[in-house]
């Protein structure tokens, strides 16, 4: 059977193109955020911003450590959470204000944007992207746990620029060593400490609901779990602003404590069940491929547990090197991406090619092994 070569303006030109869109979007948001705060305040608050968001992105690489997803479309989400949807945001939002603040008086602007078109349109504009890996690199996306991570990173960026403007803008008004440092202290605190995971948090209900979509093969299921995703978000993102701006402190505490970190809770739960259940998967396709002639008797123990396979990696990066350390790596992703295929959609054309990276991707980590 003939393959048709993708046209070079998807592979080459298309790419280039977002890239460049996507710097813009960059160099915009950066540029208001600087008109808004200043440089020194906008520098403060990067440096405030930085704090928060490296334990979320940890704990997103953490979740992600079965078939850990390319590199590249990670930070592409966490670049486009930052850039592409915060500036997408930015317009929609600042327009929302403006029309509001005519038809309901000055200050009910405020109100419309933070309760009604922030969690519409930020909701939207992050779940874009997750929803793009899903319908165009369907390759990358296997279940509920891709979803989390892919929305969650998205979220992760869009935060870490919004916490950017919060913290520069505080400390702009008021900055250190007065009377009001305790309100830049109690921002960094609620933003930094108390609520790092809520807009991962929010989004990561569209990434469930995606995932869902991605591991079921009725058609309902694959056209209503998405938009359950998205409705959730919405919901959990207005309520949020609606008790931090139209409520009291005892409001957002209740909010907070009684439905932000339950919600929180049980979507760990979920992402852990989530975790537990892929490596059922593999544990399980394991011996159909040692069958197959695709991997070792005595690979099957090591593939079906994560800290085996993290020390198997090290072992081998130490004897012969860093270079063989990634080619076990690549095998055992690939050994991964064969399990999970198999299990949503066995005898495929896909299923070839993967089991075709298999063999090669075991091939080039024996002899990477043997070279010292």
């Amino acid at each position: 059977m003939s393959v048709r070569p993708t046209p070079r303006r998807k592979t080459v030109l298309l790419p280039i193109v977002g890239l460049v869109l996507l710097s813009l979007a960059g160099i915009a948001v950066f540029a208001y955020l600087t008109a808004r705060v200043g440089i020194v305040a906008e520098l403060v608050g990067v440096a405030g911003a930085l704090l928060p968001v490296g334990p979320v992105v940890a704990v997103f690489l953490w979740i992600d450590r079965w078939e850990p997803e390319p590199a590249k479309l990670l930070w592409l989400a966490f670049a486009w959470g930052a850039c592409g949807a915060t500036l997408t945001a930015l317009l929609i939002n600042n327009t929302a204000e403006a029309v509001g603040d005519l038809l309901l008086g000055k200050g009910g602007g405020d109100t419309i944007a933070a309760v009604v078109s922030a969690p519409l349109i930020e909701e939207a504009a992050k779940a874009a992207f997750v929803l793009g890996i899903y319908l165009w690199k369907r390759q990358e996306f296997n279940g509920v746990i891709d979803g989390i991570v892919y929305a969650g990173m998205c979220a992760a960026g869009f935060a870490f620029t919004e916490n950017i403007y919060y913290f520069g803008r505080i400390f702009g008004e008021h900055g250190f060593g007065t009377a009001q440092t305790a309100g830049v202290i109690a921002a960094f605190i609620l933003r930094g400490v108390m609520s790092p995971f809520t807009h991962p948090l929010f989004t990561v209900m569209t990434g469930i609901g995606i995932g869902v979509a991605a591991g079921s093969r009725t058609k309902w299921v694959k056209a209503a779990a998405p938009l359950a995703g998205y409705l959730a978000a919405v919901v959990l993102h207005s309520l949020w602003n609606s008790a931090a701006t139209l409520g009291s402190a005892t409001t957002f505490l209740n909010v907070y404590f009684l439905i932000m970190l339950p919600v929180f809770v049980l979507a760990t739960v979920l992402a852990n069940w989530a975790r537990k259940r892929e490596q059922k998967i593999i544990a399980a396709a394991l011996p159909r491929l040692v069958s197959d002639g695709l991997i070792a008797a005595s690979e099957v123990e090591v593939l079906a547990n994560l800290k085996r396979r993290r020390e198997w990696r090290r072992k081998v990066a130490r004897k012969s090197g860093p270079e063989a350390g990634r080619a076990v790596a690549d095998y055992q992703t690939a050994v991964t991406e064969l399990a999970f295929h198999r299990h949503s959609h066995p005898d495929d054309e896909v299923e070839r090619l993967l089991e075709q990276a298999v063999r090669v991707s075991r091939a080039t980590a024996v002899s990477a092994a043997r070279r010292q």
